[in-house]
Formats: structure tokens, sequence, C-alpha cells
């Protein structure tokens, strides 16, 4: 297939690019770089079947050629980055999805929207499931992130039931790995780098709120079966083991021998108190679970992240297995 990615240049987006042309896909690579790091595809640029074009998915743009599908993943993603850029991740949400939806249902291309987890926001329901409408604030701080996807995925929806396009949608939990930027303000990449300088490792609140941690390898995995599918979803994918921050804090500590410790802050406004996704529907129609433990992830993260050429140096795939 020819496959457009938006936000391919991105955390998710290269190990997805990557992946996609391993198993022979060609891949159109759609990036402003506003979060995404150019060196995250440096030695895909010489790879036959993958170009790359600068430009932001709101506004105009063009892809040349045949479309067979489309992942939109264009969006700030990490409380840094949506803290810092609103107004950015909520035309993400709208102008760049109904753009990206209007390019796949010109071509009749698969679409598929990476949607988040923080639709289900500070969740009344424990595990959560697809069916699940979630508890959001629409007004507070993390509402730009939270109800741009939310719009996004009823944007997708309502494409689907009113001009047939074949829409899919998955809600993207906790995904850590390789390519993480150091400061972009997820949990997994603040105590890496922390752990690697000998650093505290700053934990909000008691550590006792719980989050679910997905190795990227494996939610690509995900992400390519949603390609390759037809149904509209949405599924879950994420890794159903759940951890405390603290634990979480602790593990990296034991991994890296630091002996630093922990530092307890505040609890931010509207931080989930849990989060565990229900991915039986993920495991039933895409045939799809996670396979990498958290600590054998950690230690592949942990190894890239220490790296001296860590930006420009493809992880080590050996042992994961060819996404499908």
């Amino acid at each position: 297939m020819r496959v457009v990615v938006a936000g391919g240049s991105g955390f998710l987006g290269s190990h997805l690019c990557e992946a996609l042309l391993e198993r022979g896909d060609s891949v159109c690579c759609l990036d402003n770089f506003s979060s995404g790091r150019a060196a995250n595809i440096a030695h895909l640029l010489s790879t036959p079947g993958f170009q790359c074009t600068t430009c932001d998915v709101t506004g105009r743009f063009r892809v040349s050629g045949r479309v067979d599908a489309v992942v939109h993943l264009a969006s700030p993603a990490s409380p840094y980055d949506y803290h810092n850029h609103p107004l950015e991740t909520l035309a993400a949400g709208s102008r760049g999805t109904e753009n990206l939806l209007n390019l796949a249902v010109r071509h009749q291309a698969r679409f598929v929207l990476a949607s988040t987890s923080e639709v289900y926001g500070d969740p009344q329901v424990h595990p959560q499931d697809e069916d699940y409408w979630g508890h959001v604030n629409p007004i507070g701080p993390r509402s730009v992130y939270d109800e741009a996807k939310r719009f996004a995925e009823a944007l997708t929806m309502a494409h689907r039931r009113s001009r047939g396009a074949d829409t899919g949608i998955v809600r993207i939990f906790n995904t850590y790995g390789p390519r993480m930027r150091a400061h972009d303000g997820r949990v997994v990449s603040t105590f890496v780098r922390q752990a690697l300088r000998g650093r505290p490792l700053t934990v909000y609140g008691d550590g006792g709120q719980t989050r679910s941690f997905c190795y990227v390898d494996d939610l690509v995995r995900g992400l390519t079966a949603m390609i390759d599918s037809s149904h509209p979803g949405p599924f879950n994918l994420g890794n159903p083991g759940e951890r405390t921050v603290r634990e979480l804090a602790e593990l990296i500590l034991l991994l890296t021998g630091s002996r630093a410790g922990l530092r307890f802050l505040p609890l931010p406004v509207d931080d989930p108190v849990r989060r565990r996704p229900v991915v039986d529907r993920a495991r039933e129609h895409l045939g799809w679970q996670p396979r990498v433990p958290l600590d054998e992830g950690l230690r592949r993260t942990l190894a890239w992240s220490a790296a001296p050429t860590e930006t420009l140096t493809p992880p080590d795939r050996s042992t994961v297995g060819r996404p499908s």
C-alpha cells in the first residue's frame, strides 16, 4: 500500500513509518516539525518508497499520486506540547482531521485516527472499555487535548455515516520507547532523563495514581493491524498491566542503579487517578495484544536514551518480530 502518515516524524509516527516500510509499503510522511524531529526519520530518507513533505495539515497541503490509507497522528501529544500550543492542538483535532478525512475520501482510502485514552478523562469507571463515555473537564488545562480528540472522533464517525468513509479509530494509552523527547513531559521520559542524570525522580501526589505502559513496538503492531482492517472501532490500544507511578519510578531507579531517590510534588489539576485499558475488542477483531514486558521495554528505552547517537540510530527490533 501507499500510506500517508500525518505526524510521521514524531515519536509514534516515525516508528509507524519504519514498520510500514519494513513490510513493503511506501510511505508519504507529512509533518510541520512542531513537535516531531527530523532526526527521527533521518535514517529513512534514503529508503526506497519513503518521502517526506513539510506541511501543516490544518492548512493547505498536497499529496500527489495514489493514496491507499491515511493515518492521522498529527497533533501535539505530550503535556508540555499541548499546554504550550493549545490553539494548534485544537486545530489539529478539528481542521487537521477534516482535511485528512477529505484526502482519504477523495482517494477512497482507509482513514485511521489516532485518538487517545484522554477521551476518558479522569475516569469514574475502571478499567476503561470502549463503551465508556468518559469524565472530562471541558474547560480545564488538559481540555485542549482531550476535547480535540473527542471532536476528532465525532468528525471521523460523521464522515463514515454521511459520506461512507472507510474509517477506524484507535484510543492510544500511555506508550513509551526510543525516540521519546527527554523534555516532553511524559512520565516515562521524565523519569528516564532524571535517573540517567542522577537526579531525584519527580513524583506527583503520593505516586499512587495508576497508568498502563505499552512499549512502542507493540503499539505500532496495533496501528498497522487497524490500517489493514475495515472495522470502525474504536479500539483501545494499550497494555492492560496496571502500575502505580511510584512503582514505575522505583523500577527505573532499580534498572539504572540510581540512588537519587524520589521527590514528591503536588498533583496537577485534572490528573487522572486511574488508567487501565480493556483490550478485549482489539484482541478479538485485530488479533492484537501487547507482548513486551515493562522491564524489558524500559531496558531498551534506557539503552537508547543513554547512547550518544540516540537521535540518529534506529532502535533494535531484532527480538520484537515484524509488525503485522
